[in-house]
This record gives C-alpha cells, sequence and structure tokens, in this order.
C-alpha cells in the first residue's frame, strides 16, 4: 500500500505552487507522480490520460492524494462516476488541505457519500459560474471586433488545395507531412468540405487493429449463441463511457462483480453480438500498454467462450 500524487495543472501558475505547496512532504519522499494538463474542468477525471495511468499502475490499498478537491473534480457526474470505480478497485483518496483533508473521499459510508455529493455540487456551481462570466467577456470581445480564438493552421486557399489534392488521390498521411500539419488536422478540413465519405465498419475496425478473422467468424456464424465472459475491469469501465450502445450497457450494468487478484472483472452473460460490439467498442484502450493488455485478454476470452459453445453445439 503506498501513496500516489495526482496533479492537474492549470494556467495559473498560483494554483500549479499550490498543490506543489500541499504535495510538498510527498514529492520529497518520492511518491510516483501523475500529471494532466490544464485541460477543461468538463472533463472527466476518468477520461484524463494521466489519471487513467494512475488507475492503470495503482494497487489494492493504495491511496490517491491530491492537494484540494478542485484539481480532480468540479461536478456531481464527475465524483459519481469516480466514487464506484475507487472503490471497486479498493483504493483510498484523500485531499492533503483544507477541511477535507484526513477524509477518504472513496470511503463508502452514508455520511461520506452525502458530503462528497455536495462538495461536488458546490464546485459544480462555482464552475458555472467562472464559464458564465467568460461566455460574457467572449460576447464584449467579439461585439469590439476583436478575433477569437487560435487561428486556423491551413489557410483557404490550403484548404482548397488539400481537398482537390485528396480528390485526386493523395492519402491523408501524406496530405499532413506535406503540409506539415496533424492528420486530425487534414480529416477536419475535408469534413468541413464534405470531401471525405464516412469509412465503413470494417475499415474503422482495421485502423484499430480489431481481429477482423474472430469478428467475421461470429458475424458469419447462423447462431448467435449466448456466451458468459468475464470483461476485464479496465475494459468494462472504458465501454461505460465511451459507447452509447444500450445492449452493451445493460449487459455490463446486469453483469457480476469477480475479484481477480489485486483487480477485478465483470462477468457478463450475452449473446456473442453483443461480446462482438464489446469489442469493437473497445478500440479506444489500444493507447496504454495496460488498455493493450486488458483488451487483448478480453478478445481471447471472447473467442475462446465462442469456441467452446460452437464446439459443444449448443449454448451454455
Amino acid at each position: 500500500m503506498g501513496d500516489r500524487l495526482y496533479l492537474r495543472h492549470s494556467v495559473d501558475e498560483q494554483a500549479d505552487a499550490r498543490q506543489k505547496h500541499a504535495l510538498a512532504a510527498l514529492l520529497a519522499a518520492g511518491a510516483p507522480v501523475y500529471e494532466d494538463p490544464a485541460t477543461s474542468s468538463r472533463v472527466l477525471c476518468l477520461e484524463r490520460t494521466g489519471f487513467q495511468r494512475l488507475l492503470d499502475e495503482a494497487a489494492v490499498g493504495d491511496t490517491i492524494r491530491i492537494a484540494g478537491a478542485a484539481r480532480l473534480f468540479r461536478s456531481v457526474a464527475d465524483i459519481i462516476a469516480l466514487r464506484p470505480v475507487l472503490i471497486r478497485r479498493g483504493l483510498h483518496l484523500r485531499v492533503e488541505s483544507g477541511l477535507l483533508s484526513g477524509i477518504d473521499l472513496a470511503s463508502d459510508d452514508p455520511g461520506t457519500k452525502m458530503m462528497v455529493s455536495v462538495l461536488a455540487a458546490v464546485l459544480e456551481f462555482q464552475r458555472d459560474m467562472i464559464s458564465e462570466s467568460t461566455r460574457e467577456g467572449v460576447a464584449v470581445a467579439a461585439a469590439s471586433g476583436k478575433t477569437l480564438g487560435r487561428p486556423a493552421a491551413l489557410d483557404e486557399d490550403q484548404a482548397a488545395g488539400v481537398v482537390e489534392a485528396y480528390r485526386d488521390g493523395v492519402a491523408v498521411k501524406a496530405l499532413a507531412r506535406q503540409y506539415d500539419v496533424s492528420p486530425k488536422t487534414i480529416r477536419r478540413v475535408l469534413d468541413d468540405a464534405g470531401a471525405r465519405e464516412v469509412p465503413d465498419f470494417e475499415e474503422v475496425l482495421a485502423d484499430e487493429g480489431v481481429e477482423l478473422a474472430f469478428l467475421a467468424e461470429v458475424s458469419g456464424a447462423a447462431a448467435n449463441p449466448v456466451l458468459v465472459v468475464d470483461v476485464p475491469g479496465l475494459v468494462a469501465e472504458h465501454l461505460q463511457t465511451a459507447t452509447e450502445d444500450v445492449s452493451i450497457r445493460y449487459s455490463l450494468a446486469a453483469g457480476q462483480s469477480v475479484r481477480r487478484g489485486q483487480g477485478y472483472s465483470v462477468r457478463v452473460t450475452a449473446p456473442a453480438d453483443v461480446h462482438q460490439a464489446m469489442v469493437a467498442a473497445s478500440a479506444g484502450l489500444m493507447k496504454s500498454p495496460a488498455g493493450r493488455k486488458a483488451r487483448r485478454i478480453h478478445t481471447g476470452r471472447v473467442t475462446t467462450a465462442y469456441d467452446r459453445v460452437t464446439a459443444a453445439g449448443m449454448e451454455p
């Protein structure tokens, strides 16, 4: 059981200094640090790269320490999504300064639940007030004729050239290299011009490295057997926020949590096509080593369950 420090940076240098001051003793002791840049507070903590890495590396009993609650969450939705994840993983969450110092915010007792919900509501109100002031400032600036936002990466002539070249068969990555921008910028220009067709399902899966042979096997089967598969906790948590597929969400909600060493899985009983959809929807996990491992394990379990059922010639 150890301490893991989380810092979410701010454009305000004083806010960063306060974080480091509150965590000074732990920083000096060499506790591992996980950081995220100054992102919008509307981005849930579970979606931030640094915090995701912390969760991937944390062990049961570890304590996540933050300088202030607002550095981790600033909405009711954020803390409601976060607390069950921490509780299932056996992690603690403590604030190092202010009135909440010394309280485990991941505790599952009714008093802590109420206190955390009230705190999140206050922080959300504070954030909304800041946003309202910002919008008013932007409106005043726009009315006075000031140009808002960062300049476009490509001017109108360059954007027209991108569209023309793409229609002539030049690949997106080649255009990105030619104009010294990211492929995402090129795709945005093409989409704004309506020049890019939406790739079909198999293209998307191929881009993400999904095992197409397995998907084709399941899709082409005459039957759609019911499979019982233990979905790794990391995959289950990703799917809860990464997909709006009702069948996936319902199957996970109806699943049973199974403790596996320091982690856990969700035992899901669902038709093969739902498990197939889960494999496809978890492609976003390929960005991190832990995510790739969890997804590989999940895909292997689905494949094994499907092979076992079809070999037996009946559903479990």
